[in-house]
């Protein structure tokens, strides 16, 4: 059974997603590095967060019993672990501060955790929303 996150969690998770983001982002913006380095690390950004999410919805249908076929399950995991690994590789090849490697390390992983906190939240509250519909048609 789905209980509905609390408000602060739901609130902790948006924070989470929008300043690993923001810090991210910012931080590239800034940057004094070619444009091709700059759109190398957003490109890496968003393909994390897109399989981040995925793995979270995929992992969730499966314990849910809905049908996920192993070979999404298996790309959503594998796209997971490439995108941190793009991320490792080119941090270790840039040319940046060790801080601020360490900085982009450390919101890309917070704007991962963030995502998937986010969506967790938003299916569970999407969840519990068509079982109140549900009920409230049953009861009529």
């Amino acid at each position: 059974m789905t209980q509905k996150p609390s408000n602060a969690f739901i609130a902790a998770s948006w924070a989470a997603l929008v300043i690993g983001m923001v810090g991210y982002l910012v931080g590239l913006w800034r940057a004094e590095m070619e444009l091709n380095e700059k759109g190398y690390y957003f490109i890496v950004l968003m393909f994390g967060l897109f399989a981040v999410v995925s793995v979270q919805k995929s992992v969730r249908d499966k314990m849910e019993g809905i049908p996920v076929t192993e070979i999404y399950y298996g790309i959503s995991w594998f796209s997971t672990i490439i995108s941190i690994g793009l991320l490792i590789v080119g941090l270790w090849n840039a040319t940046l501060l060790p801080s601020e490697k360490g900085f982009y390390a450390f919101s890309f992983l917070l704007s991962l955790f963030g995502a998937i906190a986010v969506q967790k939240n938003t299916r569970d509250s999407a969840q519990l929303q068509t079982k109140q519909k549900e009920d409230k048609i049953t009861f009529e």
